[in-house]
């Protein structure tokens, strides 16, 4: 056995091994190319190698899949018609368990197609043919935009029992929904966002009001306290907004 190992390895039958740790702690882009058309795929990793990007690729839906999850890209560039799993079924599969951004390449050009990209959660849209600077460009601006943060729509602070939909305009509260009028809302909205900072009083006038003058501190008194005898009536024992003497107010999240 050691004899025909030694063998084999001096005959160069035994390819060297690649150092694993060095491959995944690049910091470069990783972009997985998914197409059924290997000279085009070819095309396109040369492309986004020249523009500095590391570049893996598969050759439809099910093995896509495969190497999304063993390399997590930071891209997809993914076709529409491809044999054994389309684009669409691929996105499915893909948002099940990676947020990383797509962008279809695709030789359907048709609006209704890209109208429908885009309902399904498509970054962006190429048609194919394509201009090699413009696939590099579509690349950055689509990292850009979802390396910017996204504004949280909901708020879970479970020691607390409070959770706040701003999406759904809903306050639930010790498993009790509240009902609140839009300016209470507004206020418990913003200190959830800041919680468990303190919301000092200009910035509540500013945010609830959308001015800071005289009668706007006793305005937001008056509404800390119809906030709180809402919320006492499911709790009575806790205080869930707190008030900073002379500085602003905080959600108690502990």
């Amino acid at each position: 056995m050691q004899a025909y190992a030694a063998s084999a390895y001096t005959n160069n039958q035994v390819s060297p091994g690649v150092d694993l740790d060095e491959v995944y702690a690049t910091e470069r882009v990783r972009v997985l190319v998914v197409d059924d058309d290997s000279d085009l795929v070819m095309l396109v990793k040369h492309i986004l190698r020249g523009a500095g990007f590391d570049v893996l690729s598969a050759n439809n839906g099910v093995e896509a899949l495969r190497r999304a999850r063993e390399v997590q890209p930071d891209l997809v560039l993914l076709d529409l018609m491809m044999p054994e799993m389309d684009g669409w079924e691929t996105l499915r599969s893909l948002r099940q368990f990676s947020n990383a951004p797509v962008i279809v390449l695709s030789a359907l050009s048709s609006k209704d197609e890209i109208v429908r990209c885009l309902y399904e959660g498509v970054d962006d849209y190429l048609t194919k043919p394509f201009y090699k600077g413009e696939v590099v460009a579509r690349i950055n601006a689509v990292l850009r935009r979802a390396k910017q943060p996204r504004e949280t729509s909901r708020f879970n602070f479970s020691k607390v029992g409070l959770v706040i939909d701003a999406k759904m305009q809903e306050v639930t509260y010790m498993g009790q929904s509240i009902q609140l009028t839009a300016k209470e809302f507004a206020l418990i909205s913003l200190l959830a966002k800041n919680a468990p900072g303190i919301v000092s009083y200009p910035v509540i006038a500013q945010s609830v009001w959308g001015e800071d003058v005289p009668n706007v501190r006793q305005r937001t008194k008056y509404l800390i306290f119809l906030l709180r005898r809402k919320f006492e009536e499911v709790d009575p024992g806790f205080e869930l907004i707190q008030s900073v003497d002379r500085m602003g107010y905080k959600l108690k999240t502990e």
